[in-house]
């Protein structure tokens, strides 16, 4: 594959109407599967979008933390003021309904500019971009015609603009600030239900989720933040914020336990995914002043490495260089076709989305560390990513 285009995914048939899919994703660093396998527990990952039920979520203020004890450890346990969340958050949260040709969904957004500039999930709006009609419901219960700014199915995220002025916020927050264990509130319309509020913590960091794109390509949630907090069909690029109301993460897929016939199952097991807010900021960026993103590249095609032919070169894992664009970052830094790559920045090249995820999380100018192995011989080659030629 071109490290341009993510390697496609397979998915199973919807287990309802089109706009609620099951959409499985493989686990990271794993060959790929229809299902993870987590301990004895199948899960499958599925986009939290709404089918004629609503969602929503997001905005800005200060909270407080509440001290909890813990009767058990008697050490103290930390939770976001969630009434106080509520207050300030919620007021920038707005339903996005999408109605396409081939049906509609209903989503969530936030406001994030106080002229109606909103962040969602472009498989919110996906169903409705050739000739579809979008709008977006205040929490105040308004409705208003919403403009497609730009989306980017690669990471997920689309912007829209409604008219307005002074409209309510939610601030950016810095998620490289964020830490496992730290306490988090989620809100939106899960299932319809409006005004919905859960809190929880964040579980684990860094984790790369791959979920169906458009046409059959994969969109990768890079470095997301996985969370606890109850997230459901409906609550799809709603907020996640941190106790003083900042949006650290666009609430975008979960793990659901599969059904009898291997597709996703109804709801939160307490495993959702959230685009991390940084990330995200500079996605949004983008689309806000060019209507698209463009990534860098590393002018090269990978395929994945069969096992027979990783134990014949003796690596574990590998990405095998099909072919590399002559005069190319790649090529500039000493790659050529035949070479087997086993490690990015120093993660292991376990497949095709550790290259997606590098693409999307590096600069073009900026320089990724690249190990290799080439007759047998283990090296190492620093790529400078570039703007891919126009």
């Amino acid at each position: 594959m071109s490290d341009r285009e993510p390697t496609p995914l397979a998915t199973t048939p919807p287990a309802g109407p089109p706009a609620e899919p099951g959409r499985p994703a493989p686990p990271q660093n794993r060959p790929r599967r229809t299902g993870w396998l987590w301990g004895a527990l199948a899960v499958v990952i599925a986009l939290v979008i709404g089918g004629a039920l609503g969602w929503g979520i997001g905005r800005s203020g200060a909270a407080t933390t509440a001290a909890v004890s813990s009767s058990t450890s008697g050490q103290q346990v930390s939770a976001c003021d969630a009434i106080t969340v509520s207050d300030d958050v919620l007021p920038a949260i707005v339903t996005v309904s999408a109605i396409g040709s081939a049906g509609g969904g209903t989503g969530t957004g936030e406001l994030i500019t106080s002229d109606g500039y909103i962040v969602t999930n472009n498989h919110v709006i996906s169903g409705a971009v050739d000739g579809g009609t979008i709008s977006v419901v205040s929490s105040g219960g308004v409705e208003s015609p919403a403009q497609l700014v730009g989306r980017d199915p690669r990471s997920d995220l689309a912007v829209l603009k409604i008219s307005g002025s002074n409209l309510p916020t939610v601030p950016w927050g810095d998620s490289a600030k964020v830490v496992v264990g730290q306490p988090v509130v989620a809100l939106g319309a899960p299932l319809g239900l409006s005004g919905t509020v859960t809190s929880g913590i964040v579980s684990a960091l860094g984790r790369t989720v791959p979920v169906p794109g458009d046409d059959g390509q994969t969109a990768i949630l890079a470095n997301s933040i996985q969370t606890d907090a109850s997230i459901n069909p409906g609550n799809s690029g709603g907020a996640l914020v941190n106790c003083s109301g900042d949006l650290i993460g666009i609430n975008s897929a979960i793990a659901t336990v599969p059904n009898a016939a291997g597709q996703a199952g109804g709801g939160s097991v307490g495993i959702g995914f959230a685009i991390p807010s940084d990330f995200a900021h500079t996605i949004v960026d983008q689309l806000i002043k060019n209507g698209h993103v463009t990534y860098p590249y590393f002018g090269l095609s990978v395929a994945p490495i069969p096992p027979a032919a990783a134990q014949r070169l003796k690596v574990t894992d590998g990405l095998y260089v099909v072919s590399v664009v002559p005069g190319g970052p790649s090529a500039q830094a000493g790659l050529r076709q035949g070479d087997v790559i086993t490690e990015i920045d120093g993660k292991p090249a376990a497949n095709a989305d550790t290259l997606a995820q590098t693409v999307m999380t590096t600069k073009a100018g900026e320089s990724v560390d690249v190990t290799y192995v080439r007759d047998g011989q283990t090296a190492k080659a620093t790529v400078t990513l570039e703007n891919p030629p126009s």
